[in-house]
């Protein structure tokens, strides 16, 4: 390398460091450490290996770029702004305040160029599974043999915090054994952690453990050293089978006389003081802060400039395959757009109030499977539970480390990772994915549905065995609080409809839904199918919430249920009008739906004069005073469920006609 390179890349390299400590410190928050010493490694990766183009961040053959440890964000902000993307100086001075590009971690749809929102460690670590998945299975899907139309690969950098999670374990147990050699993840292993040395708690060889997940692991030394990191990168490109790790050793806090390599650097600033003193060790002026020399701005520019060349060559090539693929092409155009194929609901099922009873999860794998051959982006699988929940493609293959081209994906006894995988996936174009387990394990996938919300988009989380009507396998089993937990986070549509043709609808709305996550809920036991010739009809599922059985004059009293306990309030309400009480049955299968509409319609549905409601619902009573009001009631579960057959469970806790009428005439007196 000649030496006016070697001088413009080590100036560079410094101007990340400097810049970095500068916005941390205006701030008077967060991380300057890690982008300190990492800068060499976002310095190899920006100029010589990431594929993108500042001028059009969502190009589709990009490479992803995660930063797992989003902590050290200031380290991706800065080479977003250097690189040319819409990002100012402005905008780096302004960190971690109101209303900026730039928050106090990677947040999707905020900065451009950010791919996804990482925060809690272990997460990004784990999306990126998701998106090697969707990569893999795009590819396998459109590319043809002189048509590489998606070869992109997944970079992330990632920390000890991150090898400390457990969703890491999970997600990098999942990416060896499909062998998903699109992935290229550097660790960071400094060796420290906000309480100090990581030795007090972290000793592990980790390196040893990723080869036994089936990873192709280098061992680099020093981050400082540019040679051995463009060598170790090569490498990892060149190696398709097996996802690859680059453990680095570096120097938290490089370059600070005080506080490199102590937890001084981790989660605070320099201060002012301290920041002079790095400046003087690279040979900055310390009284100038934010300065960035023309020559690094040219130098970076130019980079970032390499990408738009490299998506012109791209755009061109797929010019090409839309004449000679045409089908496919369009296909990949409308899926990538979020487009659903004309047409598509008319495979949706129709049940008959004659057919057997029905449990909803056997409706939903009746949709799913009715509708797969209409939606061919549509692909997903369980946490090792597919023939509980229902969510077997039956004519489609599954995904394997042969078979990129396979919808069913077996995720194993991996939620936490099954969750943080699908983000992934939904944050790949053109894909549409859905994860099953049941209800009550919704708790290990707590971080990623909160992230989905967040981000708004849209994987569909498909959770069964919904209620103590699962029965015998007792209290560890059956969810109590998690409806209420799950309605509680903003952003997130959770539908739990009651019997088959709203578990047709609720795939419907999930399918269509635009922004946010849907959680659709369905039961283990068999359920009646409603006569929609004498009852309301399921469409109206889309509402949230309708009249599915109207009073015979007007209503003394509503009764208000989710679920399989429909069924339960529509013979209530027979035994109640046999007794002289006009009663309005309720279905309401998605609170978030209801609220989104006009104040008209739920005004016609519970109106304001009645005031005599109840309603019925196997799990937490939290959340539905909203709806019962000052004068209204709730039968739920108080307490943690038992192990019994679901019929004996139901008698056991008050889920009874009897019950139901009894509750609703002490409401009347």
């Amino acid at each position: 390398m000649d030496s006016n390179k070697k001088n413009i890349e080590q100036l560079s390299i410094d101007t990340v460091r400097i810049l970095s400590a500068d916005a941390v410190q205006k701030a008077n928050s967060g991380h300057p450490g890690t982008p300190m010493a990492l800068a060499p490694m976002g310095h190899v990766l920006w100029t010589q290996f990431l594929n993108y183009n500042p001028k059009n961040p969502d190009w589709a053959n990009r490479d992803r770029f995660i930063l797992s440890c989003g902590h050290a964000c200031m380290l991706q902000y800065s080479f977003l702004y250097l690189t040319g993307y819409d990002l100012t100086l402005d905008d780096i001075k302004n960190f971690r305040q109101l209303n900026s590009k730039t928050a106090g971690h990677p947040e999707y749809g905020l900065a451009p160029g950010i791919d996804v929102t990482t925060g809690p460690l272990g997460q990004g670590f784990a999306n990126g599974v998701g998106f090697a998945i969707a990569q893999k299975h795009l590819a396998a899907r459109y590319n043809k043999p002189g048509f590489d139309i998606f070869n992109y690969h997944i970079y992330a950098i990632c920390s000890d915090g991150d090898m400390m999670e457990g969703v890491t374990s999970e997600a990098a147990s999942l990416a060896g054994h499909l062998e998903l050699g699109n992935i290229i993840y550097l660790y960071d292993d400094n060796h420290i952690s906000i309480e100090g040395s990581t030795d007090i708690t972290f000793n592990e060889d980790v390196s040893e453990r990723f080869r036994s997940y089936g990873w192709h692991v280098q061992d680099l030394p020093d981050v400082n050293d540019i040679h051995a990191l463009q060598l170790a990168l090569t490498n990892a490109k060149t190696e398709a089978q097996k996802p690859s790790l680059i453990r680095v050793r570096s120097l938290i806090a490089y370059g600070s006389p005080n506080k490199s390599g102590t937890a001084g650097s981790h989660g605070s600033p320099l201060g002012p003081d301290e920041v002079k003193l790095v400046k003087k060790f690279f040979g900055f002026d310390p009284e100038k802060s934010f300065y960035v020399p023309d020559e690094v701005l040219d130098f970076y520019h130019k980079a970032g400039e390499k990408g738009g060349v490299t998506e012109e060559k791209w755009n061109k090539l797929f010019a090409d395959y839309k004449v000679k693929y045409p089908e496919l092409a369009a296909e990949y155009e409308s899926a990538s757009k979020g487009e659903l194929p004309d047409g598509w609901k008319d495979a949706l099922p129709v049940f008959k109030a004659s057919d057997p009873k029905m449990a909803t999860r056997q409706a939903s794998g009746k949709v799913l499977n009715a509708i797969a051959a209409k939606l061919p982006n549509l692909i997903g699988g369980a946490a090792d539970l597919s023939p509980s929940t229902e969510t077997n493609l039956k004519e489609c293959d599954s995904f394997t480390s042969e078979n990129r081209g396979g919808r069913n994906f077996h995720f194993g006894i991996r939620e936490h990772a099954m969750g943080s995988a699908l983000n992934g996936m939904a944050l790949t174009k053109g894909v549409i994915p859905f994860g099953a387990t049941f209800l009550m394990f919704s708790e290990y996938m707590r971080p990623p549905i909160r992230l989905a919300a967040i981000m708004k988009i849209s994987p569909i989380f498909v959770y069964t065995h919904d209620s103590i009507g699962l029965g015998e396998d007792g209290t560890t089993h059956q969810p109590i609080e998690q409806l209420a937990s799950l309605r509680s986070i903003p952003n997130l549509t959770v539908i739990r409809p009651a019997d088959a043709n709203e578990s047709v609808h609720a795939w419907r709305v999930a399918l269509e839904h635009k922004g946010g996550p849907v959680v659709l809920i369905f039961t283990r036991q068999g359920l009646p199918i409603l006569d929609q010739d004498k009852y309301g009809k399921a469409s109206e599922l889309e509402k949230g919430a309708y009249i599915l059985s109207e009073a015979s004059k007007a209503p003394d009293l509503i009764l208000m249920a989710t679920g399989s306990e429909v069924a339960l309030i529509l013979q209530a309400q027979a035994k109640l009008e046999d007794d002289g009480i006009s009663t309005r049955v309720v279905s309401m299968p998605s609170w978030e739906l209801f609220e989104k509409q006009d104040a008209a319609y739920r005004e016609k549905v519970f109106p304001k004069a009645n005031k005599k409601r109840l309603a019925v619902e196997m799990a937490s009573p939290m959340g539905w005073h909203k709806y019962t009001t000052d004068d209204g009631d709730m039968l739920g579960m108080t307490t943690f469920g038992e192990s019994a057959p679901a019929e004996d469970l139901y008698k056991h806790f008050g889920f009874t006609v009897e019950n139901v009428v009894n509750k609703a005439k002490a409401l009347l007196k």
